[in-house]
């Protein structure tokens, strides 16, 4: 039996990487970004600011979930960072 899969279908699952990005790089990405949102909670601040250590911008007032897969995405996207 051959099961086929469209990738397209496969990667628009929840927490699934874009489908331009590495799926082991995204999980990674995610993972540090959770870590990095995580502290930057404990000491508190806001999800806002969490993206202000990554020179990230937004307009609008913005939750935790959207700061992390935003934070992701900016890792996933350069592979060099300084550190913050």
């Amino acid at each position: 039996m051959v099961i086929e899969f469209d990738a397209a279908q496969v990667r628009s699952a929840g927490n699934a990487a874009p489908a331009h990005v590495n799926p082991i790089l995204w999980q990674q990405s995610q993972g540090l970004a959770r870590q990095i949102c995580a502290r930057v909670f404990r000491d508190g601040g806001k999800a806002g600011d969490a993206l202000l250590a990554f020179e990230l911008k937004s307009n609008q007032a913005i939750s935790w979930d959207k700061a992390v897969e935003m934070i992701a995405e900016e890792m996933s996207r350069t592979t060099r960072r300084k550190a913050a």
